[in-house]
């Protein structure tokens, strides 16, 4: 069985009446977590972008104040977790800006939460390849907000 392509389905959802789509939405966020994730972040948060931004703030502070620091396994492995979960977020919102935004802070968090990052090599290339994948978003926004962030990253 195939999959219909994104176009074929914007096309057929302009033709479903209303009470059918409710239903058709409701379904859909019955199957998978993420899918209820994304409906409640679309009806509830994206209105507010801010306030949602300082809640996934809070929850790298919450995650990161609860780490093990003296064993780097578990500080490497809560990091990963916090990274999918950001990752997550940036895919509901779609916005790059917000996307150096939040690995920004969450470099800064690693910074002043591991005192392992040095001795840890895993911990070490992660934080690595962060600073990699914010420089390599960092070319695709406005002039300004690269000058702005390049000081940051400079400071971190």
């Amino acid at each position: 069985m195939e999959t219909a392509s994104l176009k074929e389905i914007k096309k057929e959802l302009k033709t479903i009446p209303p009470q059918q789509l409710h239903e058709i939405v409701l379904r859909l966020a019955k199957f998978k977590k993420e899918n209820k994730e994304l409906l409640s972040y679309c009806l509830f948060d994206a209105f507010n972008k801010p306030a949602y931004i300082k809640a996934i703030k809070d929850e790298i502070d919450g995650h990161l104040k609860n780490t093990h620091k003296n064993n780097p396994h578990l500080t490497t492995k809560v990091i990963r977790k916090i990274l999918k979960n950001i990752n997550k977020y940036i895919r509901f919102i779609g916005s790059k800006e917000i996307e150096v935004e939040l690995l920004v802070y969450l470099c800064r968090q690693i910074k002043k939460y591991s005192r392992q990052l040095n001795y840890n090599r895993a911990l070490d290339t992660l934080y690595g390849n962060l600073i990699k994948r914010i420089k390599k978003t960092l070319a695709t926004l406005h002039e300004d907000l690269q000058m702005d962030y390049e000081e940051t990253l400079k400071n971190i």
